[in-house]
């Protein structure tokens, strides 16, 4: 099971750790994890994105829950929230498949942030299901090296 956590904390040294210490203990695994201040200094908001039995991500989310750096918790899958990750991807690149790439680029929107003599790299932003088609599509283009910045998410409407 996943399930989608996002937490207001304290904005101070060691929160993370806290945090995350406590995953491998009730066997619930980090799958992304993503933390910045807030429009208050003192609050960072921290959304993790973690999969285990639905027993372990209780007993995680009561932990956390409990914690005297936790402000509020809520668990966005219950509720409709809006979600978008940062990936940037690194690509070879040849003469012959430099249309294909930009086509493909072009489709998914992403922007092109630096090209080398044998490579180019992209970025791109949206939900977890355009990233990941953005990769599958890549994929028989020998990516070179990814990084993925980890899910953001906030709560859908007013509240």
């Amino acid at each position: 099971m996943k399930r989608t956590i996002s937490a207001l904390a304290k904005n101070e040294p060691g929160v993370l750790a806290k945090m995350a210490s406590e995953f491998g203990r009730y066997k619930a695994n980090i799958l992304s994890l993503a933390a910045g201040e807030t429009e208050n200094p003192e609050v960072s908001r921290i959304v993790l994105c973690i999969e285990g039995e639905k027993g372990a991500i209780d007993e995680v989310e009561s932990y956390l829950g409990n914690l005297d750096v936790i402000i509020q918790i809520d668990d966005l899958s219950r509720k409709g929230f809006v979600d978008r990750e940062l990936v940037m991807i690194k690509v070879a690149m040849d003469r012959e498949r430099t249309g294909q790439l930009m086509q493909i680029f072009e489709v998914f929107r992403a922007n092109v942030v630096g090209m080398g003599q044998k490579t180019i790299t992209v970025e791109l932003s949206g939900d977890q299901e355009r990233v990941d088609g953005l990769i599958q599509m890549l994929m028989p283009y020998d990516i070179k090296s990814m990084c993925r910045s980890g899910m953001i998410a906030l709560k859908r409407g007013d509240e």
